[in-house]
């Protein structure tokens, strides 16, 4: 779990440009809710995964290339195989 609250995930390393994040192959499936965050942000995989992400009004897509997430778009991760390794760059 993360550091100071509840979290579905690890946050590994944080610097002011990016923080690298884990999801847990063992996390239940309903932790993964829709949420908003407070600045874009462009999500980079680290490792290859069967995971998924889903954008308000949008299909859920592999996480194969780079997305991008505007600020305050609602967006949930959706759990696939193994553990999920990301990379998140702050804008």
């Amino acid at each position: 779990m993360g550091k100071n609250k509840m979290t579905p995930y690890t946050d590994i390393e944080v610097t002011d440009k990016y923080i690298i994040r884990e999801f847990n192959e063992n996390i239940d499936p309903i932790e993964l809710l829709w949420h908003r965050d407070d600045e874009s942000r462009t999500i980079e995989i680290l490792e290859d995964t069967d995971w998924q992400l889903q954008l308000e009004n949008c299909l859920p897509t592999s996480l194969k290339e780079r997305i991008f997430i505007p600020r305050h778009e609602w967006h949930r991760v959706i759990k696939g195989t193994g553990t999920l390794k990301l990379k998140i760059h702050k804008s």
